[in-house]
């Protein structure tokens, strides 16, 4: 395979470094970005037969991009997941054409692939509330049933990611009324804390056999690190199994529920952006679409067609 240029792969590493500095990136989206614009940049080198200088990647005609898009599919990739590699390689071009001076408008008009995006699959009022108290059957332990109940609570009461529920410290117990949470990045938003999500978590932390300090993770792992979020999804997996729940019961399903139900109560969409964190109201607009689909599938079950 044709290597990319030094002057290349130097610009790579500042623009993932910026990523992560400047615009708050998880390291697991800088690692999908690298990859993405990495395969891209070698694809280049094969397809021009030879490395490409920093403003002729800006430049490069539209032809070029779009026989890079159709090799990615011609191998497999997804309409979904090519629009992510897109997305990656616009970012980074546009990095680059602002740092060479030059103009890269064709290759950001081009298109994205389209798609039919996935509905959020939330679990019922029931299956929620199942879950949480299923979690807690699972471990040997009084203490990490606790955990992974007071985990699962939070995901559920305040409709956080898993990697939001499990970046609280020991500084934030007892759970405020109101949490400050930094989401994705790194903006960050005020949730407001359930009583269950505040007692739940109380009722771990009574029982956790480590000093849980005010710079430490709050949720530990069976050795006192920190708690993988691995095995809050299999907690979850066993759980869902033995009650019946569907695959898509995930952690990130319950956020999906948080949601979903806060709107089914009359929520106002944007507040629930908010609550959220959702750059885009348009993201929150899915759970409009839930809510309408499980309210047919509610008449067409009160009014079955002949």
């Amino acid at each position: 395979m044709t290597a990319i240029s030094p002057q290349v792969r130097d610009a790579l590493e500042q623009w993932s470094r910026q990523l992560s500095a400047l615009h708050g990136a998880a390291a697991n989206t800088v690692t999908a970005y690298l990859r993405d614009v990495t395969g891209y940049l070698h694809f280049l080198a094969l397809h021009r037969g030879g490395t490409e200088g920093l403003a002729a990647l800006a430049t490069l005609p539209q032809s070029d991009l779009r026989a890079w898009m159709a090799q990615e599919r011609a191998r497999g990739v997804s309409a979904r997941s090519l629009a992510r590699e897109l997305s990656a390689v616009k970012n980074f071009t546009t990095w680059v054409a602002d740092r060479a001076g030059a103009d890269a408008t064709t290759i950001l008009s081009a298109r994205s692939p389209k798609f039919k995006r996935k509905l959020p699959r939330p679990l019922s009022v029931e299956g929620a509330q199942d879950m949480i108290a299923g979690v807690a059957d699972q471990a040997r332990e009084d203490w990490i049933a606790a955990r992974d109940s007071a985990v699962v609570t939070v995901l559920y009461g305040c409709g956080l990611r898993i990697s939001e529920a499990l970046a609280l410290t020991g500084a934030d117990h007892p759970l405020p009324e109101v949490l400050r949470i930094k989401g994705k990045g790194g903006k960050t938003r005020l949730v407001p804390v359930l009583p269950a999500a505040r007692e739940a978590v109380a009722h771990y932390v009574r029982l956790c056999p480590y000093d849980l300090t005010a710079d430490a993770p709050l949720f530990r792992g069976a050795r006192g690190g920190a708690l993988n979020p691995r095995l809050i999804a299999l907690v979850m997996e066993k759980t869902r199994m033995q009650l019946g729940l569907p695959a898509t019961a995930t952690p990130h399903a319950m956020r999906h529920s948080f949601a979903t139900h806060l709107l089914s109560a009359g929520g106002d969409l944007r507040s629930i952006q908010e609550l959220l964190g959702h750059a885009s109201l348009s993201t929150t607009q899915a759970y409009t679409a839930v809510d309408a689909a499980r309210l047919m599938e509610v008449y067409e079950k009160a009014h079955p067609r002949a």
